[in-house]
């Protein structure tokens, strides 16, 4: 099939042209747009605290600002893609729901992950998965990833695969910038931001507003964000942070098309669901007093607040659904930092208590063979869980790190029978850390981590009923890594992992008591082990970096033994080339290549594999005078696919999310201060 015509093709190619014959040079240094990372880069998500990086006894990746203005990301989840042993998955085709998959947990994945705004979990406590539109890219600093289940003990539920933190902007100077661009499919993205510091007060606010008609039929999206900061120093005595931020959008849901509606003549974007759409409307809000005291220490208490409001609506065969919820979250979260030497050797030693309660009502109606029902369920989650966390340095060039948690959590159910239970998990860490020349870093390091059922997998929407008989998931990590920098010129580094989880909790399409499908644990163990591998270099005007990475998944007791996870794929490849081509024009190009696996669901491994897919992208950016102008094109090559894959309708059959072909969009950045 042709690829539907788009001016924006051309156009973009010729303004950059025209602007680089005509427009005045500006003063800027004729370097690499990016830099590699260095043993200067700094972490706080692996820790709590602002640490170096190569010090932590895990594979670590931080996107800094500079990636992030090269990138032909529009999103959080787009700049992910690239990172190593990180499968993203835009499901829907419109960047509106997303899967980030860190080491192979295929359609868990959201439960697995853990994701931090300024570290405030985000994770929605009735699926556990990430609403990444919420997270405008323009309020971006910086994103750390720390993978494996380090983080469990420090933050607890979830963090088995890893977790990813994603920090706003920070103080600096002044700072009012505006954007616009738009593209294929009638997209339009207008933006703006504010910030700066004053006086010991920093400050800073954001809007957005986003819409599309969407690659496919009834894939439409339109919505918007406003969020803004505000943050105190309290000279030697500490600081108080507060934030917050209300998303509202609505969006088509396009639904899957099954492989016998391709034989019957489907086109690639049409919808069988024209009807079918969901609303969200999401706001927060996060207070963050620190107190300072000894030399380097502090006590900081943070405090958050969220209420979530969704609706929804979808037909299937018989009958249709929709759904109402409210979710409201609070979070409190006091730690103490000392970072005091004790005995002569210099020590991080944190203690913290985390609590966190979330409440859902849904209200649900059906209809079903011509007959209408209305349900109503309240659905409650307390989370209480404490934490001790040691960093020592017998020696300058070792670090050696160990921590506990212990944490309970309470459900309730109305109405139910029976109405309530209760679970409670203690994990620990422990890592080591060498530095073996200036360069040089050794590791490794072991992790327990746990997730807890979350509220959907216990609720029934289909048959409005509560399974408290799902039991919570653990899983034991190990790792070893080398990395190594040359100057800002060179790095490389290498990691091998294994993880095996115990009743790891998944959704079973046989299970239930009718096999029509119910979530379950498995009865025994999974393992996942692989190598992540990474290099990069910089030379005069060019940067270039890439990534490998191989998975090997296996269910090791039960039903399904000896079978691979569904929606991993074994191999997984990226490149990126940046290129200052003259001081006013930069490019850059990345490929990524994910291997093929099996569809979603099918734990049996019985209906073949899903195709893999290698995507070209590349941007282009001119600065004249005062000016950014930016092009983006994606899917370069055109190549028709699909990312997302699982098995669907009755009888069971392999159903497809098609995924664009070649797109594009073009935009302009004017900083007004």
């Amino acid at each position: 099939m042709n690829p539907t015509p788009n001016p924006l093709r051309g156009s973009a190619f010729v303004l950059i042209v025209i602007c680089s014959l005509t427009g005045p040079a500006t003063a800027q240094d004729n370097a690499a747009p990016v830099r590699l990372p260095t043993t200067e880069q700094v972490t706080v998500t692996a820790s709590r605290y602002r640490e170096q990086a190569v010090r932590v006894p895990a594979n670590v990746t931080v996107i800094t600002e500079e990636d992030i203005a090269a990138s032909t990301a529009v999103d959080i989840p787009g700049l992910l893609r690239t990172l190593v042993n990180v499968q993203v998955t835009d499901i829907t085709g419109n960047h509106r729901h997303y899967s980030v998959d860190l080491r192979g947990f295929g359609e868990t994945s959201g439960s697995n992950t853990l994701v931090l705004v300024d570290g405030r979990r985000v994770n929605l406590p009735p699926s556990a998965a990430v609403d990444w539109i919420q997270i405008p890219l323009e309020r971006v600093r910086r994103i750390e990833v720390t993978r494996g289940g380090r983080g469990s003990v420090l933050y607890g539920d979830n963090a088995g695969a890893g977790v990813i933190n994603i920090i706003t902007r920070e103080e600096g100077p002044t700072r009012l910038e505006l954007e616009m661009s738009g593209g294929s499919y009638g997209s339009l993205r207008p933006s703006g931001q504010f910030s700066g510091s004053s006086g010991g007060v920093s400050y800073g606010a954001s809007g957005s507003y986003f819409q599309s008609q969407g690659y496919r039929d009834n894939s439409d999206l339109e919505g918007g964000d406003l969020g803004g900061s505000l943050g105190f120093k309290l000279g030697d005595l500490g600081r108080l942070d507060v934030s917050g931020g209300f998303h509202s959008d609505d969006v088509g849901l396009p639904g899957a098309i099954r492989e016998s509606q391709f034989q019957a003549g489907a086109a690639r974007t049409d919808t069988l669901n024209p009807d079918d759409f969901a609303d969200t409307d999401d706001t927060y809000v996060l207070i963050q007093p620190t107190l300072n005291f000894l030399s380097q220490s502090s006590l900081t208490l943070d405090f958050s607040a969220r209420r979530r409001d969704s609706s929804f609506f979808s037909r299937f065969s018989g009958g249709t659904f929709q759904g109402m919820t409210q979710t409201d979250t609070l979070a409190l979260s006091p730690r103490l930092l000392i970072r005091e030497r004790i005995g002569g050797l210099a020590n991080n030693l944190s203690l913290g208590f985390d609590w966190i309660t979330a409440s859902e009502d849904i209200a649900n109606t059906s209809v079903f063979g011509g007959s209408e029902s209305t349900n109503l369920f309240q659905l409650e989650k307390v989370n209480q869980g404490f934490y001790i966390h040691d960093e020592i340095y017998p020696l300058e060039s070792l670090a050696l790190s160990a921590g506990y948690r212990y944490d309970r959590a309470n459900f309730r159910f109305a109405p139910s029978t029976p109405d309530r239970t209760s679970y409670d998990q203690n994990v620990f860490t422990t890592g080591i850390n060498y530095r073996f020349n200036p360069d040089t870093y050794v590791y490794a390091g072991y992790s327990g981590s746990f997730r807890y059922p979350v509220l959907n997998e216990m609720f029934n929407f289909f048959t409005n009923t509560i399974d408290s008989g799902i039991t919570p998931q653990t899983s034991n990590g190990l790792e070893t890594g080398l990395r190594h920098y040359f100057g800002g010129s060179f790095f490389g580094e290498v990691n091998f992992f294994q993880i095996d989880a115990d009743r790891e909790i998944f959704y079973n399409p046989a299970g239930g008591t009718f096999g029509f499908g119910a979530n379950e644990n498995f009865e025994g163990r999974t393992r996942r082990r692989g190598m992540e591998f990474s290099s990069g270099i910089s030379r005069g005007i060019a940067t270039l970096r890439g990534n490998y990475s191989v998975v090997q998944t296996r269910v090791r007791d039960g039903q399904y033994t000896g079978r691979q996870v569904p929606g991993v794929a074994a191999h997984k490849m990226a490149a990126e080339l940046f290129v200052q081509i003259t001081p006013r024009l930069t490019a850059s190009i990345n490929g990524t290549y994910v291997g093929s696996r099996y569809f979603h669901s099918d734990w049996s491994n019985r209906f073949g594999k899903h195709d893999g897919y290698f995507l070209l992208n590349s941007r282009i950016s001119y600065r004249w005078d005062r000016f950014t102008l930016f092009a983006d094109f994606n899917n370069i090559m055109n190549r028709e696919y699909s990312e997302y894959g699982v098995m669907g309708g009755f009888p069971v059959e392999r159903a497809f999310y098609p995924s664009p072909r070649f797109n594009a969009r073009v935009g302009i950045r004017l900083p007004i201060l």
